[in-house]
Parts: C-alpha cells; sequence; structure tokens
C-alpha cells in the first residue's frame, strides 16, 4: 500500500501554489512526469535513446539512472524496500494543477549500506555520545556510486527556487521521520553548492573518470601515455585474452534471459565475496533489460563455448557508466580488460567523452582514469553533530584536494609533445 504525506504548501512568486509531498513508491508518479525532471532532453520515455533530444552543451546530458525505468526496477525487483533497509520516500512537487514539477530520489535508511559515500565513523561516533544515527534520509540512487542530479526540477526560470523548495521538503521530511539527517549524496556541483548555501554540510572525495578528447582509436590513446605505461596496458591485455578467451558487446535484443542468468552468476560470486551479500537480485537483470536495454552494454568473456565473466555498463548521452563485474574463471588482467579496457574501446567506437568506472581505485590511474571530486551534501539535525562534523569535512576537503592534484600530477599521460618510442 502506498501512503502520501504532504509536508509543506507553499507559493513561488509569479507561480500558482506548489505542494511538497513524500511518496512510498515510484509507481504513485508517472513515468513520463519523472523523467521529464530527472532527464528533460529524452521526451518522452527516458529508456527509448530514438527520441532524444539533440544535446547542447555537456551541462545537458542523460543520466540513466535517475530515469524512472531504472529506480522503478530497483523497487519492483525488491533489491530495495522490504527488509533491505532502504524504505522508499520519495518527495515530490506538484503545481495546483496536480503537474509534478520536481522530485528527489529519496530514502528512510536504517543502515549505511550501498552508499559509498562512507558515515560509519559518525554513525559510531553519535552512539557513543548517546545519539540514534539511524534512521536517516538517504537522496541518491541505491548502490550506485555515480555523480549525477539529485534535486530533479523542470527546466525554467524557476528552477533553482524548486531545488531550495525540494531541501527544504527534504528538511521537513527529516523531522517528520525522526531522522538524524538528510544526505545528498554524489550530487552535482551546482546542487553541491546549492545546499551549502541552506546550511548543508559540503563533502567531497574522489573517482577515477577516462576522458576521451577525440581519439579514433585505442592505439591513438595508447600513443597518449608514456612508453611504459603503453608497454604495461598492452601486456595486460594480451595476456587476459592468452587463454583462449574472447570478448563480446552484447546490448539491445543480445540481452536474453540467459544472457541474464549467465550474468547473475558472475554478479553473485563477486558480490558474495566483497559484500557478503549482494545488493541487487535477479529480477532487476531481466526489468531493466527488458525496458532499458538499448541503454546497456554488458562485456562478457567467453571460453571453450561457455561464458566465464562479464561487466554490466549504463549508456548515457556522454558517458559511458562501469558497474558491476564478475567471473566464475579467473584469468589475469581480465577485470582489466572487461572493465577499464574494453570500456575505453566502446567510448571511442561510439564518441562519448568520458568513462566512469565505479568508486574507489587508484590503480587505475595507471590506466588512463585520471582523478575527479565527486560531491555530496549532508543535513545534520543534531547541532552538536553537526558542528563536531563540520569540523571534520573541513579538513577532509583539504586533503581530497591536496590528494586529487598529487594523483593528477602522478598520471601515465606523456608531458610536452615529444613522442616517446616503445
Amino acid at each position: 500500500m502506498t501512503e502520501k504525506r504532504p509536508l509543506q504548501d507553499r507559493a513561488l512568486p509569479a507561480a500558482s501554489e506548489l505542494r511538497v509531498l513524500a511518496v512510498n513508491a515510484i509507481s504513485e508518479v508517472r513515468a513520463d512526469a519523472w523523467d521529464a525532471c530527472a532527464n528533460p532532453l529524452l521526451h518522452p520515455n527516458c529508456e527509448d535513446p530514438a527520441h532524444a533530444a539533440p544535446v547542447l552543451d555537456q551541462k545537458q546530458v542523460y543520466n540513466p539512472f535517475v530515469c524512472h525505468s531504472f529506480l522503478s526496477a530497483l523497487e519492483a525487483s525488491k533489491s530495495v524496500g522490504g527488509h533491505s533497509g532502504w524504505h522508499v520516500q520519495h518527495v515530490l512537487v506538484r503545481a495546483a494543477d496536480g503537474a509534478l514539477v520536481a522530485a528527489a530520489p529519496c530514502y528512510l535508511k536504517s543502515h549505511s549500506r550501498g552508499e559509498y559515500v562512507f558515515d560509519y565513523g559518525w554513525a559510531e561516533a553519535y552512539a557513543q555520545a548517546g545519539g540514534s544515527y539511524y534512521p536517516k534520509l538517504q537522496v541518491a540512487v541505491p548502490f550506485t556510486p555515480v555523480a549525477g542530479p539529485r534535486l530533479l526540477v523542470r527546466p525554467g526560470t524557476q528552477a533553482d527556487e524548486l531545488r531550495r523548495l525540494l531541501a527544504s521538503g527534504l528538511v521537513d521530511l527529516c523531522r517528520i521521520d525522526e531522522a538524524s539527517g538528510v544526505h545528498v549524496t554524489f550530487a552535482t556541483e551546482a546542487e553541491y553548492r546549492l545546499l551549502g548555501a541552506l546550511g548543508f554540510l559540503q563533502r567531497m572525495d574522489q573517482q577515477f573518470h577516462w576522458e576521451n578528447p577525440g581519439y579514433t582509436s585505442f592505439d591513438e590513446f595508447l600513443s597518449a601515455l608514456a612508453a611504459r605505461k603503453r608497454k604495461t596496458i598492452r601486456r595486460e591485455r594480451h595476456e587476459a585474452l592468452a587463454n583462449g578467451v574472447s570478448v563480446h558487446w552484447l546490448t539491445g535484443t543480445d540481452l536474453t534471459e540467459d544472457v541474464w542468468d549467465h550474468f547473475f552468476a558472475f554478479y553473485m560470486d563477486t558480490g558474495s565475496r566483497k559484500w557478503g551479500r549482494p545488493y541487487l537480485t535477479r529480477p532487476f537483470f531481466s526489468l531493466v533489460g527488458e525496458t532499458m536495454r538499448d541503454r546497456i552494454l554488458l562485456v562478457m568473456a567467453k571460453r571453450s563455448g561457455r561464458w566465464i565473466a562479464g561487466a554490466i555498463n549504463f549508456i548515457g548521452s556522454h558517458t559511458l557508466f562501469g558497474r558491476h563485474w564478475g567471473a566464475v574463471e579467473h584469468h589475469p588482467f581480465l577485470h582489466f580488460e572487461l572493465c577499464y579496457y574494453q570500456a575505453i574501446d566502446y567510448a571511442i567506437t561510439h564518441k562519448l567523452p568520458r568513462v566512469e568506472a565505479g568508486a574507489q581505485g587508484e590503480h587505475k590511474i595507471a590506466r588512463g582514469y585520471m582523478p575527479v571530486t565527486t560531491y555530496s551534501a549532508h543535513y545534520i539535525a543534531d547541532p552538536a553533530l553537526r558542528r563536531a562534523i563540520g569540523d571534520y569535512l573541513k579538513r577532509e576537503r583539504a586533503y581530497v584536494t591536496a590528494a586529487g592534484a598529487e594523483l593528477a600530477a602522478a598520471g601515465p599521460y606523456r608531458h610536452g609533445t615529444a613522442v616517446e618510442t616503445d
């Protein structure tokens, strides 16, 4: 049973009255209405790239993870909700005529798993001081450490006012739920700054992304690297496929239930070792395979006639997003080949400007992935906890900035214009 909870009513200048409310299922929102806020360049359905409007600049991007199909698949597959510790609390802003004008994917959480912005130390410190850190509100895409919009609004002159209204509604919901705070993770830099101006604490972290300045081939990319790095990558790619392994790109109608069965076995093997219990259920993959098949790339490895490993990627307007990988046979450097090098190959072939290969991993630098700052914003209800976390984040931001500069200086790319020979 779904629930609608009014949070506040407010009139913006030159606008009719707006209503802010929370719902506990995305099925309460029409897909086209949600996607008009989440990915306004794509009409009418975000899963159909044939309807994409032209991308005008780098800021106008399609992000597959905030679209209705992806979030709905998480809920319908029971990857979130139920006993997962992710209780759906999406915050909506509706106009007087009922039209959706803004939304935030939000979850009431009883733990900090599956977030990739780590606050376990905050929870432990608050518990030692006699406080209760859980429940908390998380504005995020579950299990997805990918930056993108979190305060989703229809474009227009009042977009920032709507974002502020969403932020106010989230704080209101925090009070109603008796939560310890609101955590807007992997937000855009613009949202980070807007929320910071509203009193949210600001947090920075680092990921490693590959940028494509217009390479026409993988060899052209290699030519931009120092000779030693080129040799290493060529050796790794050769060894990854040395035992009769072949690599296949599967998308669209290639994504059969048999393929998903194999990939889920890979995902379960890796997920069980990394997390103990993988987050995504088998039905999730069938659902996104049905509704987002043209936005998914599976890079699959085969040996002796059977699938042995695979990596799932989602295709944005500007970016190939690498998400999960797994294997039932282990070969040297196969992980690097499927997750990093094949992703670069695909991005070059399809003229995508960027590859994001997930959270953490300084080992990615040697393979051409350079440090990029990610942003989060945090409202902490308890003033004492807020002060303590604020002091910590000030020091952490300075460290992240310095570390990013140091890592960038250690990148694999050639300096100057002289071409090095292998």
